[in-house]
């Protein structure tokens, strides 16, 4: 086990630093320039353009830039916001929490409901409900996330005025203690809701079709032949195989956790990561982009490793060489 983890890690820390490295030279030679963004294009001053390409190294070399930045990621510097002046880690550190509550709900909550529903259709496949769980996972995944998110707040927050349109808390009320997680827990619905719809599908698919394959495969039958019966079977047998998929699925969607909703975080103007990095792409601030996908690249990384060994604890035949 340790061997196998430490080759893991290895190649993940190969990984990550190739991503590093491609993110880099990507962002870098990308079309648009901070600089110019933040002198304004009417009446730009060269001095203060000189002054800001001086301060972020930018007048340097490309590949000079590039192992100054090595040199400081290495001592756990991301630099700073071209706008706020702010360390990158801490702006990450401020809008984390916020991500990892919205992302990480919803994706629990769809992996359990998508599974659910993916055994309930496999199970029975096509019968009624069969064809109904289809067509519904069908019709979800059609529906792009934001979409799904401006029609949600059109009907239970314009039109029915149940829950808050966007934001985390309410501004004009001072809520503390209880109120105040009841309130968050009320913003909280409708950006869950729109990430859960979209991703039920993903599981519902993996999940059916998993279960309807072990079922069809000879040692079912052959336990069927034997009197076994069909919960037994199920549960026992056909459920454990089933899920496998499903694992590696959930691994993936949560390896992208940190900033995998920046279009729902932006239509419901969550304050998380994934809303930082969409406003640092319309900037062009480049040590806030890179410092996000570093983030990125790390948490898949992370979460590939710990599929792994999940995936290799639930399936005996897979081994650790």
């Amino acid at each position: 086990m340790k061997k196998f983890i430490l080759k893991r890690i290895y190649t993940a820390f190969i990984v990550v630093l190739v991503v590093v490295a491609l993110n880099f030279f990507i962002i870098k030679l990308a079309p648009g320039d901070p600089v110019n963004i933040m002198a304004g294009f009417d009446n730009p001053n060269e001095e203060f353009k000189m002054a800001v390409r001086a301060k972020y190294n930018l007048d340097k070399p490309l590949i000079t830039q590039f192992f100054t930045y090595i040199y400081r990621l290495v001592q756990g510097d991301l630099g700073e916001s071209y706008y706020s002046s702010r360390p990158v880690t801490e702006l990450l550190a401020e809008r984390m929490g916020a991500s990892l509550l919205l992302s990480g709900t919803s994706a629990v909550l769809a992996f359990i409901i998508g599974t659910v529903l993916g055994l309930t259709a496999g199970k029975k496949e096509d019968s009624m409900q069969d064809k109904v769980l289809s067509a519904g996972t069908y019709v979800a995944n059609a529906m792009p996330s934001f979409w799904l998110g401006l029609m949600l707040i059109f009907v239970f927050a314009s039109r029915l005025g149940w829950l808050p349109t966007q934001g985390m808390y309410s501004l004009r009320e001072n809520y503390t203690g209880i109120a105040k997680y009841i309130d968050l827990g009320k913003h909280l619905i409708l950006p869950v809701t729109t990430l859960v719809l979209v991703q039920i599908p993903g599981y519902f698919r993996i999940t059916r079709s998993s279960v309807i394959q072990v079922m069809a495969d000879d040692y079912i039958t052959t336990f069927r032949v034997t009197g076994m019966s069909e919960k037994k079977i199920y549960m026992k047998y056909v459920l454990k195989n089933a899920i496998l998929p499903v694992v590696t699925l959930f691994g993936i969607n949560v390896a992208y956790i940190v900033a995998g909703s920046t279009l729902v975080e932006t239509v419901f103007s969550w304050q998380g990561i994934g809303i930082l990095m969409y406003t640092a792409i319309a900037k062009r601030d480049y040590n806030v982009l890179m410092g996000t996908y570093l983030i990125i690249a790390v948490s898949v990384a992370f979460f590939m490793i710990l599929v792994d060994v999940i995936y290799a604890k639930l399936d005996p035949r897979i081994h650790y060489e």
